[in-house]
């Protein structure tokens, strides 16, 4: 890890940890937060972790810029990770369905496994949350399985659903609320992501493991998901 200090604003540093995306990021970017949180203490606006980077928000009024640096500085040095320290595990039901997931068989098609195939590999791995963002409660995760791996659409939707999981490139995401979008649809949960009365909003953080387990048409409907067709909600 070879940090580097960049200005993204009067009163805003972005602090670069990595430059690939790689799950074994995760515990130092949760260290270096809490590391960051703590030095900057009151005079810290906001702090938005990402992939690979961490960007400050500070008080300009409380502090000036190379104030502001050094306390980075201090954050970062001497940093190691916490082996105890681990987000929250969810396990989000999901229908895999051509009706809300039209992609699913291209999914298949492209990768040369059958749809049954597509599910089991998207559903058997544990997922890191690495940020949030493009929508409220929108959490991009990975990495899914090279073969899964899928381009966004050319033009994307208009309209999808909420609780559409779906994936682009090595990452996959459940849509929190309805939104436009463009990534490769495969199914639906009818887990609530995004709720204004849940403190921080978003059910998922950065940091937190999230696994997809695969339910029947019957058990989706008895949770309280949605299975109108996505061309039927345009």
């Amino acid at each position: 890890m070879k940090p580097r200090l960049e200005v993204v604003a009067v009163d805003c540093l972005m602090v670069r940890l990595f430059d690939e995306i790689a799950e074994a990021n995760m515990p130092w970017m949760l260290a270096a937060s809490e590391r960051l949180r703590a030095v900057f203490a009151e005079d810290l606006i906001d702090l938005v972790p990402s992939y690979t980077t961490l960007m400050v928000h500070y008080d300009l009024l409380a502090l000036t810029p190379a104030q502001a640096r050094d306390l980075v500085g201090e954050a970062l040095n001497n940093l190691s990770p916490d082996a105890q320290a681990a987000g929250q595990c969810h396990v989000l039901p999901v229908w895999y369905d051509p009706r809300v997931g039209p992609e699913l068989d291209l999914l298949a098609s492209r990768s040369g496994l059958t749809v049954a195939q597509v599910i089991r590999r998207h559903s058997e791995r544990e997922y890191q949350v690495f940020a949030l963002g493009f929508a409220p409660g929108f959490a991009f995760m990975g990495l899914v399985d090279e073969e899964l791996a899928a381009p966004r659409l050319g033009t994307p939707r208009k309209r999808v659903a909420a609780g559409s999981v779906g994936i682009a490139e090595r990452q996959t995401a459940a849509y929190p609320v309805v939104s436009p979008g463009g990534w490769n649809l495969i199914g639906r949960t009818p887990a609530k992501l995004f709720d204004r009365e849940r403190d921080g909003y978003s059910l998922m953080q950065p940091g937190d493991t999230v696994r997809f387990a695969p339910v029947d048409h019957g058990e989706f409907i008895a949770l309280g998901g949605d299975d109108t067709p996505l061309e039927a909600q345009a």
